[in-house]
């Protein structure tokens, strides 16, 4: 199984690969996932610039064709992701919107990072968008609260024992709902 953790934020100063090299680490360990890291800031996605609708899967684009290659290869995925004004970054909104019928029938994690609330706002917002796209939100994710008291001078983000748990209860949980979901993402039954 093929488990694909996404980097949501772009902005200069960003923390998000603390908190996706961590999950990244954990999830390798964990063993049930063949793991690919993909930051959107490198996959620099523009502004959705498609013609046609993504559900017809009639690409023009270079980018778009090879985001659709990189989704449509993956069987779970994980986002981390900030908060932003009670929701999520726009390139995460955008990188959901570029294709269609990749994301489908594929369950989702969330790593959330914020202030107080710990980015649990955004999931909230996200777990909409995925739904929509015939994904399955796991109820399981791991908010983090004040994220930056976790990130030492290294930039490493060094997290509680009790997020340790919670990592590695949902990487469970995904392992099963990708398990599950398998015979609905066959593309060609027989």
């Amino acid at each position: 199984m093929l488990l694909k953790i996404i980097i949501a934020s772009t902005r200069p100063g960003r923390k998000g690969p603390s908190l996706a090299y961590w999950i990244n680490e954990i999830a390798k360990k964990h063993g049930a996932f063949e793991v690919k890291l993909i930051d959107l800031k490198e996959v620099n996605l523009p502004f959705l610039d498609e013609p046609n609708h993504p559900r017809f899967q009639k690409y023009e684009h270079e980018h778009t064709k090879a985001w659709s290659r990189e989704i449509d290869e993956a069987d779970a995925f994980i986002f981390v992701t900030p908060e932003y004004n009670f929701g999520f970054p726009a390139t995460l909104k955008n990188a959901l919107d570029f294709v269609f019928n990749e994301w489908g029938y594929k369950p989702v994690g969330f790593v959330s990072y914020g202030g107080v609330s710990g980015g649990i706002r955004a999931v909230q917002m996200l777990k909409q968008v995925v739904t929509a796209q015939r994904m399955m939100p796991i109820p399981e994710s791991i908010n983090v609260p004040f994220f930056t008291k976790f990130i030492n001078d290294q930039e490493q983000f060094v997290p509680e024992e009790g997020l340790e748990k919670a990592a590695i209860g949902m990487l469970d949980e995904l392992a099963k709902w990708t398990k599950a979901m398998e015979p609905m993402r066959v593309k060609n039954p027989e």
